[in-house]
């Protein structure tokens, strides 16, 4: 097993510590671009999937900037990250591996879920809620767009 095979994974899995719901609105644009993933997901290609990945991806950057958003470590908070990291690191894994590239976006999500909250409190000490929060979304959904884009080239 190559590592730099397993990368989108690693990365996807970061990107669902800070964002769960990003990875999968990510995919989903990704096939609405009519790209395919390396891991062979039949839930990815799925309409109901598509429309409610994006949705779902949307409506978790408004809830976010709410005063009563939760931490990202509340328990159904941890168990959407990973199941998003999961699916997405299945779905961007090699053909065959997928279950390597679930676990490995796991492995690197829910660590990662600590480190970006302490980094999203800090910056909201310093620049308020709404502001850390637009900046956090601006480079976790270019994050997450990238590593997609990236698995996906030329597929």
């Amino acid at each position: 097993m190559k590592t730099p095979d397993l990368l989108p994974a690693a990365l996807i899995g970061a990107v669902a510590s800070a964002r769960s719901m990003t990875p999968m609105a990510a995919l989903a644009t990704a096939h609405l671009a009519g790209r395919t993933t390396p891991g062979r997901l039949r839930l990815l290609t799925h309409p109901l999937f598509t429309a409610g990945a994006l949705a779902m991806g949307v409506g978790e950057l408004f809830g976010d900037k709410m005063k009563s958003a939760p931490d990202r470590t509340v328990l159904l908070g941890l168990l959407a990250r990973i199941m998003s990291a999961g699916i997405a690191g299945a779905a961007l894994a090699p053909g065959g591996r997928e279950r390597a590239g679930a676990g490995l976006a796991v492995a690197t999500a829910v660590p990662m879920v600590y480190l970006t909250l302490a980094g999203r409190k800090r910056a909201m000490r310093e620049i308020g809620q709404t502001k850390s929060g637009l900046i956090e979304d601006a480079l976790i959904v270019a994050a997450g767009i990238g590593v997609v884009a990236f698995a996906v080239r030329g597929r």
